[in-house]
């Protein structure tokens, strides 16, 4: 088996060294990585035009591990990866973390992390996106974190995405582990929130006001969350697990939609 191990944390991130180690025993691992900090980065496919895999030296559990760095973001990393690494062949998986911070509900699309397994979906390979509960602050910097719960279940739906045949419209596991959480921990299938987990908010918005005036917290209401819902399932403390497709269509009707016809604005008067 092939995994392409990636994230959006940058080649130096030992959630991404956690996740190597995770899949090591499963096959042959190559890591293809941003060079730096690339949050929040979504699917852009952004970066420097001069840019090129860079040979980079990885280790994980005394393994040398083929590794190469490139100054972009992870999906464009991914592609790119595709292009010159697995040409002839794609990956069997592609994993994509473990990531500092949750990456749950409406915020989901927003992350490098799942932007890299959306990427790799939309070339034809499975993705496993595994992220680890943290404090806000640590989310874009490399804070010492104990990692063996997280690589403890991203080895275990690694394995499982390898030898299982996911249904048609799974194209990623997107996998939440609690901070809490131990390899004992319960995991619950579950669906994303339609609400945001963070948000990003001015507290004295001016039209002067600078995008770095803006404080991340915690955005969503506790009261109103789904049942079913992957930040429900974080806050009591298991593991979420969410089958993702790449199919962002409305769940509707498309013959009763369009018999339906254009609705008319409301009178603006």
């Amino acid at each position: 088996m092939d995994i392409l191990v990636t994230n959006d944390d940058g080649i130096e991130s030992p959630g991404l060294r956690a996740a190597v180690e995770a899949v090591l025993p499963l096959g042959r691992v190559i890591v293809v990585a941003p060079s730096r900090q690339q949050t929040s980065m979504g699917r852009s496919l952004s970066g420097d035009k001069d840019a090129y895999l860079q040979p980079s030296e990885f280790r994980a559990n005394g393994t040398r591990v083929d590794a190469y760095r490139c100054d972009c973001t992870p999906a464009r990393a991914v592609l790119h990866a595709f292009d010159v690494l697995f040409r002839a062949r794609k990956p069997d998986l592609v994993v994509s973390g473990i990531n500092y911070g949750e990456n749950l509900g409406t915020n989901s699309t927003i992350s490098g992390t799942i932007g890299a397994a959306l990427q790799a979906a939309t070339l034809g390979a499975r993705g496993l996106t595994v992220s680890l509960q943290t404090e806000i602050g640590n989310h874009r910097r490399h804070a010492e974190l104990e990692w063996g719960v997280a690589r403890h279940f991203c080895r275990e739906f690694a394995a499982l995405m390898l030898e299982t045949a996911m249904p048609a419209d799974v194209d990623i596991l997107n996998v939440n582990v609690p901070a809490s959480a131990t390899v004992e921990t319960p995991w619950r299938v579950t669906r994303l929130s339609r609400q945001p987990y963070f948000g990003n908010r001015l507290d004295n918005p001016a039209p002067d006001s600078r995008l770095g005036d803006a404080v991340c917290h915690y955005g969503y209401d506790a009261a109103k969350l789904e049942p079913d819902s992957d930040i429900l399932a974080v806050r009591g403390g298991l593991v979420s697990v969410t089958p993702v497709s790449v199919d962002l269509t409305s769940r509707v009707d498309l013959k009763s939609f369009l018999k339906a016809g254009p609705q008319k604005p409301a009178s603006a008067e």
